[in-house]
This record gives C-alpha cells, structure tokens and sequence, in this order.
C-alpha cells in the first residue's frame, strides 16, 4: 500500500549512455544517417527497494544530455517522489526556460529528451511497485498490438538483390508489415524500389512509405500520386520541416492515402498543433524522445476524441504498453537486429513478438528486465549518486 513517506522518494539514480560498439553498414534515410544505439538509460530507486528504467532517444550527439548530470540536475532529482510523475516532469521539463539552465549550458533538447526518460522510468516503478503491467495501469484495451518492420534504408553501393535479400529474411521471421525508406533519389529512382519491394513482399502485406521530411509540397503531390499504386498503407512524414504543418494539410487535399508524422515534433504542443491543422491521420510522437508516458497518454486521449490513430515513433517494447492502453492504439513499429541491436539484446524478457503482432507479457510495470550482459556490451555508467 502506498503511503507518502520518506521510503518513496527516489534515493538512486544512475546514469548510462548506450551505443553500439560493433561497427555497421550505414543506414541512410532521406538526407541523414540513422544512429543504430544511441541512447541514454535512467535508473532510479527508492528506499523500500521499487526500481524503474527510463530510455531517452537521440539522432544527434549523446553529450549534451551527459552534461546536466555531472553539474547539478541530480540534485533536483534526489528526493523526489515517483508516485508523482506529473509533477517531476513538469519540475524537469520547465527548467528549459530557466537561468539555471543558461548558466550551467543544459541545452533545451536534452532536458527535453532527460523529462521524456525520467518520467517512463517513474511509470514504469509506479507499475512494479504496485504489481501492475503498464498496459493495465494506463486503461488494459488490449493485451497485444500489431508491428511493423523498418527497413529499405539507403546505403551507397546497395544492390536490387541485396534489397531483395533483407526483405526475404524479414518475411521469413514472420514480419507482416513493412515500412521503406524514399525520398533521397528522384520519384522515378524511388519508384523502382517500391517496384521491387511491393514484388517482394506481395500485395496482401502492409506497406507504408517514410519520406523523413525529404519534400517539398510539388514534389510530394507528385509522390503521392505516382505511389498510390503500390497501395500504401500510409505516407509519413512527406514535407520538408519549415512549414510541414501547414503544407500537410495541403497535400491531405490532393490524396486519400493517410498521412502520418509527430516523430520529429519537440513538444506534445506542436504534436497538437498538427492535428488541429487536420493535416494528419496518424500521430508518431515518440515518448523517449518528448513527453514520456505522462505526455504520451493525453496524446492518445487527444488522438482518441480526435478520430487518429497513435504509431509511436521506435521502441517497440516500450511503447508496446501505451499503445496497447487505449482505442487509439494502432501498431509500433520495429527493426532488424543490424538496425537496432538494442531492441534484439537490451532485455533479459521482451514482450513476444510473433507474425506481426507484440504479445505483452504480465510482468509488472514495462514488464521488463534489463540484460546486465546487454548493459556491459552497450552500456557506459556516466553517473550514480551513490
């Protein structure tokens, strides 16, 4: 039973960049290389023994989100209670405009990213404190959602049969959805790999198209009018980053293939914006990137009353549970072990993912262990309090 005492309040903290020691084929989207481990993991305690894990997500340089906690953030963390995630992100996240924050150089992105991890391993110690998978805490919709794969990155020098080859071997591991990467060569040069993937995969299978922001507004009604043969379930992330919300909007009018984004959003403010532009069908936010749990439920409820569907943006495992919470939930999304080896090794006990679908296990919590041989491969210890 939970009573507010001192026994609560978070005594441990921990800190561990994750990367990839092996050295990997690149992986290029539209007009940028994707890291395969680039992570930040939150460890925290209280002093009756309840633990939880938090991940933080970054596409750029993993030091800037190191550097808060080697002169003083910890301190603002110590002492806190966990049952109370609101209020610890909110504490987190409003240090973004605060002198503090100017004096000491914690830049805006990586208290962003720091609110998101922190406040995911709150939830998840409130889950296996008190016996409970998040799934069920957040509202039990379901106990399984549907995944996709990611896959057809561009890499200089990738042959038509090596592209045949990766798709092979994730149809044969059971993978019934797939989404590609287009966008960095003309819409002819990407129309001949969507020949060649759509011929792979075969008709029945879900095939979704990933732009990462690689267009401008003609080039996307071209895109999508030249695409909608191939059948895509959706098309994500179409429009250059200057003004897609308003240039989405505008391409919704030229196609009836549903448009997704909200992965390269820094807010849950600007995730809302996005929709009430009506410019969107289905909402990537990513909680290890903004918002964490507390943020991505009202997203869901937002996306819920709106008529959206929610995708969050990488880690399946732990997005797994909010999508699973609610009716908006509609499929995480996934990699191959080259691509992500976090999602192939960093757990003792993933949830079982099986032809197309995640099966939450009823382990409380994330309902899930870290691998202390995962941790030592990819993991670097950059803080701890004690």
């Amino acid at each position: 039973k939970y009573m507010t005492n001192s026994s609560n309040l978070i005594d441990s903290l921990e800190i561990y960049t994750l990367s990839n020691p092996v050295d990997v084929k690149s992986h290029w989207v539209s007009h940028f290389i994707v890291p395969t481990a680039n992570e930040l993991l939150i460890k925290i305690k209280n002093k009756d023994g309840n633990s939880g894990f938090g991940l933080a997500t970054s596409y750029t340089d993993i030091a800037p989100l190191i550097k808060p906690f080697s002169n003083g953030l910890s301190d603002l963390i110590i002492g806190e209670d966990p049952f109370c995630p609101e209020k610890i992100y909110q504490k987190i996240f409003k240090l973004t405009d605060t002198r503090i924050s100017n004096e000491k150089g914690w830049s805006k992105e990586a208290i962003i990213r720091i609110s998101a991890a922190l406040d995911i391993a709150c939830w998840d110690l409130i889950g296996k404190s008190s016996n409970i998978p998040l799934y069920k805490l957040f509202g039990g919709y379901r106990n399984k959602v549907p995944v996709y794969v990611t896959c057809g990155y561009y890499r200089d020098g990738k042959s038509n049969t090596e592209l045949r080859e990766e798709l092979n071997k994730l149809i044969k591991i059971g993978h019934q959805s797939f989404k590609v990467k287009v966008g960095g060569l003309t819409i002819k040069e990407d129309e001949k790999r969507l020949e060649i993937i759509r011929d792979e995969i075969g008709e029945e299978k879900d095939l979704m198209i990933d732009v990462n922001r690689a267009w401008d507004l003609k080039t996307a009604i071209e895109g999508v009018k030249e695409f909608k043969k191939f059948k895509p379930t959706w098309i994500e992330e179409p429009l250059r980053w200057e003004d897609d919300r308003r240039t989405l909007r505008l391409l919704s009018k030229q196609t009836d293939i549903p448009i997704s984004g909200g992965e390269s959003e820094l807010t849950t403010y600007g995730c809302r914006s996005i929709i009430e532009e009506d410019a969107i069908q289905i909402l990537q936010f990513d909680c290890t990137m903004f918002g964490g749990f507390t943020n991505g439920k009202k997203l869901s409820a937002l996306c819920e009353i709106n008529h959206i569907d929610i995708a969050p943006h990488h880690d399946c495992y732990i997005h797994a549970p909010l999508v699973a919470s609610t009716p908006s939930g509609r499929i995480v999304e996934s990699f191959d072990d080259e691509r992500d080896p976090l999602q192939a090794e960093l757990f003792e006990n993933p949830h079982k993912m099986e032809n197309g679908w995640i099966h939450l296990n009823e382990k409380p919590g994330l309902g899930l262990q870290i691998s202390e041989a995962a941790l030592k491969k990819f993991g670097k210890l950059v803080y701890k309090n004690k």
